[in-house]
């Protein structure tokens, strides 16, 4: 579809999640298990798998990486030689979890849902002097527009001026990327799905090839369109 780079997503799942929270029943439209650790389980990609995937990406020429959910997680994506790392927004305060992804030297993708610029703050401190960007979003899936808040993204741009900003979308369309790129975002993310009638909780508001393809597309265009200002 044109994308620069895939993202996956890699926990540990026994070391994450309380071993009560694994036990407990799972009985819903969405479930893979009985429980919600059999539920886990079935979702999550091994390292071979990862492996498997990042080995593909290479031969088609596209960046693949993954979002670390825990130390464990860091651990196996760096031994995978990912290019990045990313810690989604519920990592944004556990900053023993970002100290120690800075320590093994690969860029963060930090994303910011729920966040407050002070929290945000202390997340790039923790970071020290690891090269990272950092994605505006929300904490809402799917993304409601009157939450979106772009104009954050300038905020970001003025409070961290030698760092690259972008934008992760639960949005179920492209039309907020585009402004998204216009405000200044270089990092664009969306979830994506082979198909949007899945049975799981994100398929939804996810791209479908097609979409992914015409977000490509157009944010190119946006990119010509934009110009410098010189009437």
């Amino acid at each position: 579809c044109g994308a620069s780079a895939v993202k996956f997503q890699k926990r540990a799942n026994a070391t994450l999640y309380t071993q009560a929270l694994l036990d407990a029943p799972y009985a819903n439209e969405n479930s893979y298990g009985r429980t919600y650790g059999e539920h886990r389980k079935a979702v999550e990609l091994s390292r071979f798998q990862l492996a498997e995937l990042f080995r593909y990406a290479r031969t088609v020429s596209i960046g693949s990486f993954a979002t670390a959910f825990d130390e464990e997680s860091v651990d196996c994506l760096h031994s995978l030689g990912v290019p990045a790392i990313k810690i989604a927004s519920g990592g944004l305060t556990d900053h023993a979890l970002i100290r120690y992804a800075a320590t093994r030297g690969t860029p963060i993708i930090l994303s910011t849902g729920g966040g407050t610029l002070a929290d945000i703050k202390k997340a790039v401190d923790s970071l020290g002097d690891c090269p990272h960007a950092i994605l505006h979003c929300t904490a809402a899936y799917p993304l409601d527009p009157r939450e979106a808040n772009l104009r954050v993204i300038g905020t970001l741009r003025q409070e961290y001026p030698h760092t690259v900003i972008g934008w992760s979308s639960h949005h179920t369309g492209i039309a907020l990327s585009l402004i998204a790129y216009a405000f200044g975002a270089r990092i664009i993310e969306h979830h994506v799905t082979l198909n949007r009638a899945s049975k799981g909780t994100d398929h939804a508001f996810s791209l479908e090839p097609k979409g992914l393809h015409t977000l490509v597309e157009d944010l190119e265009k946006v990119r010509h369109a934009i110009g410098d200002g010189v009437k």
